[in-house]
């Protein structure tokens, strides 16, 4: 039986950082005017879905 030979990986490669959120990014998930309206399209679309089923 052949033993298979470990290669070692580089650790701490750029691609395993998550991405630094951009300044645009960080202003609309801390805008409550931003989050407000997107709250009333969500549950616009909840009712829409939740209209068609019944």
């Amino acid at each position: 039986m052949e033993e298979k030979k470990i290669i070692n990986k580089r650790a701490y490669k750029q691609g395993y950082y998550p991405p630094i959120p951009t300044g645009m990014t960080k202003f609309f998930r801390t805008c409550k005017i931003w989050q407000f309206f997107r709250f009333i399209a969500l549950n616009l679309k909840m009712l829409k879905v939740v209209s068609k089923s019944h």
